[in-house]
């Protein structure tokens, strides 16, 4: 649980900020979070709804077929509703919500194995302004890195995605991974490097 000081800094904010449900929107991780540990049904939503997207991101890239991806999506959302009185405010919250979305892909890894891999480029296209052959190209360019990342370890991958999709620090994703900073940099140092090794076009096709 929140400690006190933390906890009532945040229903002030509370209390100075929500006059009705399209305020929540403004409101920090940490603010819905209290109020949603007090029974604030809307709060829960609304912080549900902002990460929504980016759980969903974090289960297409961390597994691929699409099926799986969609199920683990749909389960770790399903956790926050269940266990958000677990969230104590140590962290970011988005780092405990990838944690809940990590623990839940490597339990469905396993039967995602036993079934044949789907290519990225079958996941649900986003809504985009570019032009046919420029989505094409992102198309393709995609499928190729699905290709590479599914040559990675999981571990090098995890880290990755969280790296480089994400935006997280090596700091969080060591917590939310369960491992040191210094092998959260060694899996993605290796994996960049295998990443650049795989993409760069060969020296005979640069030369010519």
């Amino acid at each position: 649980m929140f400690t006190q000081p933390k906890r009532a800094e945040a229903r002030l904010t509370l209390r100075n900020r929500v006059r009705d449900e399209s305020a929540y929107a403004a409101l920090s991780d940490v603010v819905l979070a209290v109020r949603a540990q007090d029974g604030d049904r809307a709060a829960l939503a609304a912080l549900v709804e902002r990460h929504e997207p980016r759980v969903r991101r974090l289960a297409g890239y961390l597994l691929n077929d699409p099926q799986d991806a969609e199920d683990a999506a749909q389960e770790a959302l399903a956790k926050v509703l269940t266990r958000i009185d677990q969230f104590r405010g140590e962290a970011r919250f988005a780092t405990w919500l990838y944690s809940l979305v990590t623990n839940t892909c490597r339990d469905l890894g396993e039967r995602q194995r036993r079934r044949q891999h789907q290519a990225l480029e079958t996941a649900p296209e986003v809504a985009s302004s570019l032009g046919p052959h420029d989505l094409a190209c992102q198309r393709e360019q995609r499928a190729e890195l699905a290709r590479e990342l599914e040559g990675l370890s999981n571990d090098q991958r995890h880290v990755m995605v969280m790296k480089d999709v994400l935006a997280l620090s090596y700091e969080e994703i060591a917590e939310v991974l369960e491992m040191p900073v210094g092998t959260v940099k060694c899996h993605a140092h290796r994996g960049r490097a295998r990443m650049r090794r795989a993409l760069e076009p060969p020296a005979e096709a640069v030369s010519a």
